[in-house]
């Protein structure tokens, strides 16, 4: 579920006002996402994705959305295909509406694939370094609030209960974050990553990638990590277990737009564990702090954990099919 807010007709056509846009003809709520609620909007001939930003403790802090929304507009402007914010009559691109922050995008053909195939993982890793590229100069800096530091600090506030959801899993975690803390890799190339990349965020058109979305972790730091993240994503079946030909088909994919350093290869295997670390703590956070009148079920951290044991025994890039 994602429509936290409802929005009246009388509301929404107050907030259109601000808009150099044509008249609303049919507005619906989108059942889709985790954190914001989001409205389909059409006019006459053409369709918008309104987004009202939820308070709440997984939403996102009003403070970045200046981060968020401009790097959206830079991205597009580059001709990268992901929501380009429409600009109210003032130029700005945040409003109010029903209380709520509020920004109106443009609406991308396509959509995402549950099961991916080997070329699915090819195009959506040479759009993630189109994404790395499109972003190279872009002023602005956000930190990873879901980075390092932070794991450490999801574990201790989850460490007394980890056990509850497998016997062992807080002595696991302890031994792989202090590995993580002593190795984690200082010198890669940096800039803007997606640092949330999953299949359900790539739309594609007969197989083609047609657009990126959901850009609400998108921060400065290591390029490669945010390739990590999509090996964890796109890369493991349903049962969890690893399938190389997506995993050589995802690094050809990046490999042929943007090709790695030396540095950024031998660094692939921490930076994978890390990405599983990264989904395993809040997810395991999640699922032991889930309020008693939750709208959404928490995603089971155990299939992270799975991955986690999966890259602790992985020994170099090319264990990922990674072709030189």
């Amino acid at each position: 579920m994602a429509v936290f807010t409802q929005v009246d007709k009388a509301d929404l056509e107050a907030f259109w006002a601000h808009y150099p846009l044509d008249k609303v003809s049919e507005f619906k709520g989108i059942q889709a996402g985790v954190q914001n609620t989001n409205y389909l909007v059409n006019t006459q001939d053409k369709k918008y994705i309104l987004t009202l930003y939820e308070d709440t403790q997984t939403g996102v802090d009003p403070k970045d959305l200046p981060f968020f929304l401009g790097l959206l507009a830079h991205l597009s402007g580059q001709g990268l295909s992901c929501p380009r914010p429409i600009e109210q009559s003032n130029g700005e691109r945040l409003g109010t509406l029903s209380g709520r922050p509020a920004a109106l995008v443009s609406f991308l053909n396509g959509r995402a694939t549950v099961t991916p195939k080997p070329l699915h993982c090819r195009n959506a890793g040479a759009a993630l370094a189109r994404m790395h590229l499109a972003g190279a100069d872009f002023e602005m800096q956000r930190e990873n609030t879901q980075g390092l530091r932070n794991w450490r600090q999801l574990f201790q506030a989850c460490q007394a209960s980890a056990d509850e959801v497998t016997p062992g899993l807080a002595q696991l975690i302890d031994g792989e974050l202090s590995r993580l803390e002593a190795d984690w890799p200082q010198d890669l190339p940096r800039g803007i990553i997606h640092a949330d990349l999953f299949p359900d965020n790539v739309f594609f058109e007969n197989g083609e990638v047609s657009g990126l979305i959901d850009f609400y972790f998108a921060c400065t730091d290591s390029l490669a990590y945010d390739l990590a993240i999509m090996l964890n994503a796109w890369c493991f079946e349903a049962d969890v277990n690893f399938n190389i030909t997506k995993a050589r088909a995802l690094l050809a994919g990046y490999q042929s737009v943007r090709p790695m350093s030396a540095a950024e290869i031998e660094a692939l295997p921490i930076l994978a564990t890390g990405a599983s670390m990264r989904f395993l703590m809040s997810r395991l956070y999640d699922w032991l702090n889930q309020p008693e009148d939750a709208l959404l079920v928490p995603k089971n951290p155990v299939d992270y954990l799975r991955r986690l044991r999966f890259h602790r025994h992985v020994t170099s890039a090319a264990d990922y099919g990674l072709e030189r």
